[in-house]
Order: C-alpha cells, then structure tokens, then sequence
C-alpha cells in the first residue's frame, strides 16, 4: 500500500513510463532550483530521450558532448550536439564551445563544424582538428568563408593534394592561386633536389672509384677536392648516401693511412734494423777489444780469462736473441765468426796451460830445464798472444840457460832470484805446496850464499816466505790428509752403490773428480791416488752403456731438432694469406718449448743446428710481424673510423653509437697487432669510443636539461599568464609579448608533462583573447555611450523632421565637446543625408527604418548573448548567412563588429520616435550586457 502510495503522489518526472516522465520534463524550469535539480537527476535518466531532453534543457553542452560516442545510436543526439557546438540552437558562449571543439577526435563532427559554426574561431579551431587532407580539400573547396578555404588550402602539401584541389576548387581563385603557387613552388623543390640528388651521386660514384684506386702522388689532394665539392651541396644526404659517402671516405683515408702506415712502419723496422745493428757491432766490438787487449797486455791473468768467458757467453746470448728479430748481415756474421774463432784459440791455448801449469811450476822450482822445455812446447801459446807470467819465467829462464857441454855456471843475479821470490810468493798465494817447496829449496842456498848489502832484503823476504810455507805444509797436513781419505772413501763407496741412478752416479763422480783436483798435490800419496783412479775406472766401465745411450739419445734429439727446423721452414716458406699472428706465435712458443726439449745433443753440432734454428726462427718471427703489421693496419683504420664517428658531428649520435659497437665487436674478432703497438692501438681505439660514448652521454645530459629548463620557463611562463588578467583593451600587447615568448620556447619533450602545459597554455590564451574581446567591447560600448547627446541630438532632429517636415542638419560639434571619429563620423553625416532623403518618402523611410533597427537589434542580440527569440529566427539566419558570405567574423573581432552595429544603427534615420521608444529598452539591455566587464 505504501508503495502505491508513492507512486499516486509522486512527481510526474518520476513516472516509471518515460513518455510520461519526458513530458513532464518539459514543464520544469531550470531556473527554478528545486526543478533544476529535478533536470539533473534525469541526465542520468535509463532512457536516452528522456537523457536528451534533460541535457537540452539545462544546456549542459559538456555531458552531451562526452556522451555522444556512446550515444551514436540514439535518435537526433548527434544532430542536437552539432546545433549547439555550432551556435545554431543554446545560448552557450563562444568559449566554451571552442574548448570542446578543441577536445573532439570525430572526424565528422569536425567536418560539420568546419562548415556550419558561426564563428571563425570556432570553424578554424574544428579545422585544425582536421588531419586527413581529404577533409582539408572538402573544407577547401565547399567552406562558406574564405577564410577557412584559405587555411585548409594551406595546409596541404602533397603534389597529388595540391592537384585535386586544383582539379575540384573552381568557386573560389584565391584557392586556385594558392594552389598553383604551392604546386609551382613544389616542382621548382624537386627540380633543385633532382639536381643536389644528381651531382651527388655523381660525386659519390667519384669517391667511390678515388678510394679503390691505388696511392698515388695526388691521391690526398684529390680526396680533399671531393670532399670540397661533397661539403659545398646544399640539400643534406640521405642515411644510405651519407653512408656511402663516409664508406668511400674512410675506404680512401685508409689508402693513405696505409700508405703512410707502410711508411712510418718501414722507417720504424729501418730504425729498429739500425739499432739492431749498433747494439751488435758493440758487443762485437766489446769482445774483439778484449781479445785485442790480450795481445798488447803485460800478462794473461785468470781474471782476464774469466772477463773473457763473461762477455763471450753476454755475446752469444745477445747475439741470438738480436739475431731473431733480424739475421745480421754477411761481413758482421764473418767477424762474429772470426772473433769467436779467436775466442776458441784463447780459451783452448790457456785450457793447454792450465794443464801444465803445475808441471811448469814444478821445472821451475826444480830448475829443471828439461821439463820446462817439454811443458812449453805442449802448451804451443800462441806467439801473437801475451803469456802468463809463470810462462814468460819459464821462457826467460830457458833463455838463460847455457847450452850443453860448458862447465862453468854463473850465479844468478840479484832480479832473477827477485823474480824467483815473486813466483815463489804466488804459488803459497795458490797453495801449490810441492812446486813452492821445491823451489824454496833451491832458491835457499842461493840467496844464503850472497854476503853483499842489497841481498838482505832478499833474505828476509826469503825468511818471511819459508815461515808461510812451513805454515802451509802444517795446514795441508792438518785438512788434505783427512780430505783426500773422504774422498778416496766416498768414490769406492759410489762404485759400489747398486741401485743409484746412472745420472745421478756420472754426477756424483764428476763432482768427486773436480774436488780431487781441487786438492792439487796438498797430503799427496800415491796409495790414495791409486785407490782414487781405480774407483774411477770402475765407475767409467760401469757407465759405459749409459754413456752410449745418452748418445744415441743426442743423436736423437738432434734429429728432433733438424726435423723441427724442416717443419718451421716449410711453413715459412708455404705460409697461409690470412694466417693467425696468435697461432703462430704459438708455433713459435711451441716450438722454443721443444727446443729445449730435444736436449742434450752432440757438441760438435750444436752450434750448426743453432744457427739454423735461430735463421727460421727469424723468418717465422718476421712472418708474425708481417701479419700483424697487417692487423695492425687494420686496427689503425678502425681507430681512424671511430676518430671520424668522434668528429662527425652532424651525424646523429645514436648512429655513431651503433656504429662504434659494430667495430669494437670487428675489433675483437682480429688478431694481436705487433708487441709493444697493440696496448697503444687499444688505448687510441679505446680512448676514442670512451669520449664517443661521452659524448653521447654528455648529449643526452645537455638534452635533458635543455628540455628541462624549456620546460620550467615554460611552466614560469604559464604561471606569469594564469596570475595576469587584463584590466584594459590597450594591454593586448602584453599578451602578444606573452605568445612571442612562448614560441621562443618551442618546441617541448614529448611527455605528459609537456602535454599539460600545451593544453593549459592554450586554454590561458583563449581565456585572455576572450577577455580582451570583451573589454574592447566594453570600450565600444562606452564610446556608444559617449555618444548619445548626439543620438538624442539626431532623434529630435527626426521628430521634427516628420513634424514640420524640416531638415535640421546635427552639428557635432554643437553637441558634443569632442567630435566623433572614424566611422562614427561617417555615421553622422550619412543621419543628417538619410533624413534629408527621408522627408519626400515618410511611410517607405518608416519601414525600412523598422525593419534596420530590428535587424540591427538581432545583431546586438547574436553579439551580447549568441541567442535570439524565436519570432526573430530569420534574421538570425539572414545575418548570420551574410556573415559567413561576407567573412565578418573572420575580418573583423568582436569589438569591431560591435562597433559596425552602432555605427549603423547611428547612421539609421530617420527614427520615429514610437519605433525608438520600442526598441530602446532592449537595445539598452543588450548593449548593458556587452559592456559588462568580464570577470577574473
């Protein structure tokens, strides 16, 4: 019951029949609150009519346009939205409907904007809406105003756009003209470009055969005149052409870099051979001075021997390693040969007196001259060579001696038994205890037997040199005794060890010897030293077949090392084009390794196999260099290419990036460049991608706060715009300063950000035009109203006019204390004509004067509210036909439109007083409304 209840009391806009509820809907006024909330619940009415009718009624253009996509299907929702956003029906302002025409994506609501909106704005504003330039061509050519057929023709610029519009604009020239100069000027484009795009391939194609043409003379100056004539074309290459044309670039540079690479790398092996070639001649020359030293000296010494050994063995060493990197010349290798030679008679001679030098020692403290004679010639020291000073005593001494048969003997002089001292002091310095003592026993009676003054410092060096001597035959009988049993001992015990190791048993014994003669003859006895040498026959015998296996294995790993050097010599002289620098110098590595694999090898072939060993070492070594020079060319010509990518500015920077990463991946696919180049050629090819890549970052960072300071003073701007309000029509100026320094800004990152800022910059600018607009009207209005006294002035005139049927010419100047300007002085003199021409003709001039002041009023009205009565619905749609014909809205503004309707309804007479008392009211309303100032 309750709920019947409610439904028989209920408003009848709350009906459940939609019918009854739209109907309802009509009766509600929406300037009644409780009926306009009533109209807003009904927007959100389940039906779309009744949906319709409340939105049309409270004039809420904004839901029902946002609506409308989803409305599509309902009958006349669409033709309701385009009558509204077009000014047809509703009484929304021009603003907010270009605000929503701004906001629209249909293509065809647009269109119907475009050509039926009732404002200039509003149509230019849908126009630009407009992308496909079918529609731009269809507003070109059936547009109403030629204001919008110009802009839509301006906005097309394809050759076959251009053309259609040509083909269908025939009702308007001034499109037709602007399409054959756009057509015109675009053929002239592609002529010029046809002749850039010419010229450059012609260009190109030289560039391109200039860089696969070999190096010569010229080479680099005609590189550089194309790339004049490159630089000098105007209209910028494509990707492909500047790809092309940096390909043929760098093909070209690298012929030149190549050449001087070659270049710079063969002066560089010239230096190198030449510093090669002074370190060798200097250690040569080090080791001929010495030997040469050895003929001029006083005396050979162990010490000379030993420096001898020293820079014989540094020579060898240098010698081949100098002579792997370049194989000396015939004449060096010739006195390499011939020093070494000489080196070999030296060593050899004094390994001779080494053997008997004691033998000589011994003849000369026994002063046997026969042993001396023997021992001298089994030594053979070479006569160009300086002897030692034990062998110049032993000469001179055979000098001294008388020849066989004569009796007599002279005494020895005073420097002979001094020279026999300082013999004798060197064999106690050497500790030859047999040859010292034996000549101590000679030389004792000798000097004992001299009685003169001179010979007593003889005799006490004599005394002196007896004491060491009997010092050094208790030490060698106190150490040597019990050493030479240890050693007796120890090699009876190694001939007898069963189970040691044949190489380990030759070197023991080797050792065993060497200490043996160590002791020379100190504690001497011939029981040990028979005990000595049997045990060492013993070991001989039982090394004999070990001795003979190691050499069969010397043979072996000379023939190892022969065939090594085959291998490597066929590959040298069989080498492969592309051949990997890193696997040859594992060759080469492997091959050392080998080397002193096949180790020991007979002696007398060692030097042989050495030479011939170090030559195809040369040549694979310089093999690897030939390849790596050549990798190393490579290398340079990636670095030239990154240093080119560096410098070229003009190209983007994500190419260059892109690019740069495709040649460091080459880079890692080639070999090693030479040794010592190959750091340096990175640290270049490095350094060069590091500072691309900072570039690149250094861009995106300068991007960045570009964009970011664009946007702050772009966001500063806006605020500057949202907190100024024009207070004076003069202050247009201000906003025209605020546009120029926006557009100075342009153009903003494409971000939301951004996005924002665009929309509400646009809405600040139509909200400040709107508003000085209004208060240039205002101002219009006031000057209207600065006028009146000589409105009045001409309505008196009037009357009397139709009264006494006088004309009454109005003086401005009477009247008023400034005279009025521009068309409202025309204005006054066409009254004072009008009314002249009015007195033959009362009752015509009667209704034409109706008939224009209610025209004029339906102008004001259009002006002040965008809305008319319904009784004055045809001059509405006459003015506004004539408006659109004649393009006011698009020539003048609001204000001097404003300013055209006063000035006309000035100029109108003469006015009867009844028509003016009608129609003053209203006119003073409307023109109230215009001059009411906006707000902030």
């Amino acid at each position: 019951m309750h709920g019947l209840l409610r439904r028989l009391f209920a408003p009848r806009w709350q009906h459940p029949n939609a019918e009854i509820r739209r109907q309802a809907l009509e009766t509600l006024d929406p300037q009644q609150p409780d009926q306009r909330d009533a109209l807003k619940t009904l927007v959100d009415d389940p039906d779309p009519t009744v949906e319709l009718a409340a939105l049309l009624a409270l004039g809420d253009l904004d839901t029902l346009t946002s609506r409308l996509p989803e409305r599509q299907h309902v009958p006349g929702w669409r033709e309701a939205v385009i009558e509204r956003l077009t000014g047809r029906e509703g009484q929304t302002d021009l603003y907010t409907r270009s605000r929503l025409v701004d906001s629209l994506s249909n293509t065809a609501l647009l269109n119907e904007i475009a050509l039926r909106g009732d404002n200039l704005d509003l149509r230019l504003t849908a126009l630009e809406r407009l992308v496909d330039d079918e529609d731009l061509i269809y507003q070109a050519c059936n547009n109403g105003v030629a204001s919008v057929r110009k802009r839509a023709a301006e906005r097309l610029d394809s050759e076959a756009s251009l053309k259609t519009l040509l083909k269908q604009a025939r009702r308007d020239r001034n499109v037709m003209r602007l399409a054959r100069e756009k057509l015109s000027r675009l053929r002239h484009d592609n002529e010029w470009f046809d002749q850039q795009t010419t010229r450059r391939e012609e260009l190109l194609e030289k560039l391109e055969q200039h860089a696969r043409a070999p190096w010569e003379p010229l080479y680099g100056g005609r590189l550089r005149h194309l790339e004049r004539e490159w630089r000098k074309l105007d209209h910028p290459p494509g990707p492909r052409e500047e790809e092309r044309f940096h390909q043929a670039l760098l093909g070209a540079r690298k012929t030149l870099n190549d050449h001087e690479t070659q270049e710079q790398a063969r002066q560089e092996r010239q230096v190198h051979r030449e510093e090669i070639e002074t370190t060798r001649d200097q250690l040569l020359a080090g080791l001929e001075e010495t030997l040469n030293g050895l003929v001029h000296a006083e005396a050979v010494t162990l010490q000379d021997i030993d420096s001898l050994r020293a820079q014989r063995q540094l020579l060898g060493q240098r010698w081949q390693a100098l002579s792997d990197l370049h194989a000396p010349p015939e004449t060096t290798q010739a006195r390499y040969t011939q020093a070494l030679a000489a080196y070999e008679r030296v060593t050899e001679a004094w390994q001779r007196w080494q053997t008997h030098q004691a033998d000589v020692e011994r003849g000369l403290a026994d002063h046997d001259p026969a042993t001396l004679e023997d021992r001298v010639k089994r030594v053979a020291w070479p006569k160009d060579l300086s002897k030692p000073a034990l062998l110049q005593r032993a000469q001179a001494l055979l000098a001294l001696e008388q020849p066989a048969g004569e009796q007599t003997q002279k005494a020895p002089s005073l420097e002979a038994l001094t020279a026999e001292l300082d013999s004798f002091e060197h064999m106690l310095e050497r500790g030859a205890f047999k040859s010292a003592s034996r000549l101590h026993q000679r030389l004792k009676p000798s000097i004992d037997a001299l009685n003169s003054a001179q010979a007593k410092p003889l005799k006490a060096r004599l005394k002196q040199l007896g004491a060491q001597l009997a010092e050094l035959r208790d030490w060698r009988g106190f150490v040597a005794g019990p050493k030479r049993e240890q050693l007796a001992s120890s090699i009876e015990t190694l001939a007898e060890a069963p189970a040691m190791a044949d190489a380990a048993l030759d070197r023991r014994h080797r050792q065993l010897v060497k200490e043996w003669k160590e002791l020379g003859d100190a504690a001497a006895s011939r029981a040990l030293s028979t005990r000595f040498r049997a045990a060492s026959e013993r070991i001989h015998e039982r090394l004999a077949p070990w001795r003979e296996t190691l050499e069969q294995t010397r043979q072996a790993n000379l023939r190892h090392r022969e065939a090594l050097c085959e291998q490597l010599e066929t590959l040298c002289e069989q080498p492969a084009d592309n051949a990997d620098p890193d696997v040859l110098r594992e060759i080469r590595d492997r091959a050392r390794h080998q080397w002193r694999e096949y180790t020991p090898i007979p002696r007398e072939a060692s030097e042989t196999v050495g030479r011939r060993f170090g030559k195809v070492r040369h040549r694979l070594q310089a093999l690897i260099d030939q390849r790596a020079e050549q990798i190393a060319a490579q290398k340079r010509a990636l670095i030239d290419e990154v240093n080119a990518l560096l410098h070229a500015t003009e190209r983007p920077i994500h190419e260059r990036t892109t690019r740069t990463k495709a040649l460091q991946q080459q880079w890692r696919t080639l070999g090693r460049a030479p040794k010592g180049e190959e750091q340096t050629l990175w640290k270049h090819f490095r350094g060069a991608c590091d500072q691309l890549f900072a570039q690149r970052d250094a861009h995106k960072s300068e991007q960045s706060a570009r964009s970011q300071q664009k946007l702050d003073a772009m966001q500063a701007l806006i605020d500057e715009m949202d907190a100024w309000q024009p207070e004076n029509a003069r202050e247009a100026q201000a906003l025209e300063a605020f546009i120029q320094r926006a557009q100075q800004l342009e153009s903003l990152p494409r971000n939301r950000r951004s996005e924002g800022m665009q929309r509400r910059l646009s809405g600040i600018l139509r909200a400040r035009r709107e508003r000085l607009s209004r208060l240039e009207v205002a101002d219009t209005v006031a000057q209207w109203h600065a006028l009146m006294p000589l409105t009045q002035a001409h309505l008196s005139a009037d009357q009397r006019a139709f009264e006494a049927q006088q004309n009454d010419a109005v003086e401005a100047a009477q009247v008023l204390a400034t005279p009025p300007t521009g068309a409202f002085l025309d204005a006054h003199q066409r009254r004072n004509a009008a009314r002249c021409a009015a007195i033959s003709a009362p009752e015509q001039s009667r209704r034409t004067v109706e008939e224009g002041v209610a025209r004029l009023r339906v102008h004001l009205s259009l002006l002040a509210l965008g809305s008319v009565k319904p009784e004055d619905e045809p001059l509405r749609l006459a003015i506004q036909v004539e408006r659109l014909n004649d393009g006011l809205g698009g020539e003048r503004s609001q204000a001097e439109e404003t300013r055209s309707v006063l000035a006309a309804l000035m100029a109108l007479g003469p006015v009867p007083g009844d028509v003016w008392d009608r129609e003053v009211g209203e006119l003073d309303a409307l023109l109230s409304r215009l001059a009411r100032p906006p707000h902030a």
